[in-house]
C-alpha cells in the first residue's frame, strides 16, 4: 500500500485529506507542521508528500527544500491558501511538483495524485518509451523510428530528465543544479542553448514537445 504524508497546521484539513485517501486505498502519515514531518522523515519511508505552505517553525517552501534534498523521485503536491504567482513560481522553484490552491477540490487532488505517482514510477525506469521514441540510459542511446542516435552528454541527460518527469516544470536553476551540478561555472543561459539544440535535433518530432513556461522554465509535453 502507497503511504502518504501530509503536512498542514490545520487539524481539520489533515483529518478531511487523512479519511479521503484511506477511502481512495492510501495509507495516510500526518503531520501538523514541517519540524513534525522531519522528524518522521527519520523513521518512516513514503512514496509521495503533501504540503501546505503557511506552516509554524518549518514553512512549506523549506520543507520540500528539505525533502527534495533527501529525495529527488519522491513526488510533492503543495497547497496554499496563496494563489499569486510568484508563489507558484516559488513552490515549483523550491522542488514541488504540482500546486493546488484552498479549498481543495477532493476528486482533483486525488487525479493529481495519480499523475504524479504514475510520473514517479516512469522515472526510475532506465528505458523509457513514448509512441516511436525510446531513450536509453544504461546504453545513453536513442531510437526514433527505428533509427538509432546518440547525442552529446549534456543534451542527453537533459532530456532523459525530462522524459522521466514528463508534465513536470523544472526551472533553469533546477536543471543547472541537477546536470551540470551547482559548482558549476556555467549559468543558466546554458540551459536555453542546449534546449535550442534538442529542439532543432528533433523538430520533426511527433511524440512530444518540450514547452517554455513563461516566468518559471521548461517542461515535456507529450503529443497525441
Amino acid at each position: 500500500m502507497l503511504k502518504i504524508l501530509v503536512v498542514d497546521d490545520d487539524k481539520n484539513i489533515r483529518r478531511l485529506i487523512e479519511a479521503f485517501l484511506i477511502d481512495a486505498g492510501f495509507e495516510v502519515i500526518l503531520a501538523k507542521d514541517g519540524k513534525e514531518a522531519l522528524d518522521i522523515m527519520d523513521t518512516k519511508h513514503f512514496d509521495m508528500a503533501i504540503v501546505d505552505i503557511m506552516m509554524p517553525y518549518i514553512d512549506g517552501y523549506e520543507l520540500v527544500e528539505d525533502i527534495r534534498y533527501l529525495s529527488e523521485s519522491i513526488p510533492i503536491l503543495m497547497m496554499t491558501a496563496k494563489d499569486a504567482f510568484e508563489d507558484k513560481k516559488r513552490a515549483f522553484a523550491s522542488g514541488a511538483d504540482d500546486y493546488m490552491t484552498k479549498p481543495i477540490d477532493l476528486d482533483e487532488m486525488l487525479l493529481r495524485i495519480g499523475a504524479l505517482l504514475r510520473r514517479a514510477q516512469i522515472s526510475n525506469e532506465q528505458k523509457i518509451v513514448i509512441g516511436d521514441f525510446e531513450i536509453d540510459a544504461d546504453q545513453r542511446l536513442i531510437k526514433q523510428d527505428g533509427i538509432m542516435r546518440e547525442l552529446p552528454k549534456k543534451e542527453f541527460e537533459l532530456l532523459f530528465k525530462f522524459l522521466s518527469y514528463q508534465g513536470k516544470i523544472f526551472t533553469r536553476r533546477q536543471l543547472m543544479d541537477e546536470i551540470w551540478g551547482m559548482e558549476s561555472a556555467a549559468d543558466e543561459r546554458t540551459v536555453d542553448v542546449h534546449i535550442r539544440r534538442l529542439r532543432e535535433k528533433f523538430a520533426n518530432n511527433k511524440d512530444f514537445s518540450i514547452v517554455t513556461v513563461r516566468g518559471l522554465g521548461y517542461k515535456l509535453e507529450p503529443m497525441d
